[in-house]
């Protein structure tokens, strides 16, 4: 049976402004991890941001939280090669993990990294949802769907964010829904809504914040 995918649907104002006051909240570094043995205690709730490399994930990561340089940004796929843990005033972990797909580093460390991603995706038992970022002008391709199939055998509920919406006009941009809706189908994981976001203009975001909010309390 074919899921069907809300779009940026509206949300309770209270949970909106929940989602306001985490992000607003002390956000810290707390650590890299390039390890298992390194993963910080799982005493509270996580969520974390993946995507193929160059997707926007550190400016998502900037804009959500309303930092300028909280996640470092670059032009060269392949920069983040840690798993990068923010605390949020002590009630959640905040997850950044390596981009995957191209990138411009070594064979064998790429394959360090990549094996340390799919680990961590499959195995930590406190992560509620893992926010898959998908670049808004190509729609999911192939490697996305490699993590959204790991992410289903291991019963890890994700939720496909487009970004750069900024970058794709109306018409472009309903085609890019209708691929990802049909490709978001074929996944048992899959959280049945899609967040269309842009960190330049800032579209999205309090939905963004407000779906990270949701998980505090389940």
């Amino acid at each position: 049976m074919k899921m069907q995918f809300q779009v940026n649907a509206p949300v309770d104002p209270e949970l909106e402004e929940r989602g306001r006051k985490l992000f607003a909240g002390e956000v810290d570094f707390l650590k890299g991890v390039v390890a298992m043995d390194g993963l910080p205690p799982g005493d509270r709730p996580e969520f974390c941001f993946a995507g193929r490399s160059n997707v926007g994930k550190s400016s998502i990561i900037n804009a959500v939280t309303g930092r300028k340089a909280l996640a470092r940004t670059s032009n060269t796929p392949g920069r983040t090669q840690e798993i990068n843990f923010f605390d949020l005033a002590g009630k959640a972990w905040l997850v950044d993990v390596p981009g995957y797909g191209f990138a411009e580093a070594p064979v064998d460390v790429v394959r360090k990294w990549q094996t340390l991603l799919k680990t961590y995706l499959s195995g930590r038992q406190n992560l509620r949802r893992v926010f898959v970022l998908v670049d808004a002008r190509h729609g999911i391709k192939p490697v996305d769907h490699e993590i959204m199939e790991l992410l289903d055998r291991a019963a890890v509920s994700f939720q496909c964010v487009l970004t750069k919406a900024d970058k794709v006009k109306g018409g472009a941009l309903d085609k890019v829904l209708g691929q990802v809706q049909t490709e978001l189908g074929k996944h048992v994981t899959a959280y049945p809504e899609i967040l269309v976001t842009s960190s330049a203009r800032g579209d999205g975001l309090e939905l963004l914040r407000a779906a990270a909010a949701s998980l505090l309390e389940s």
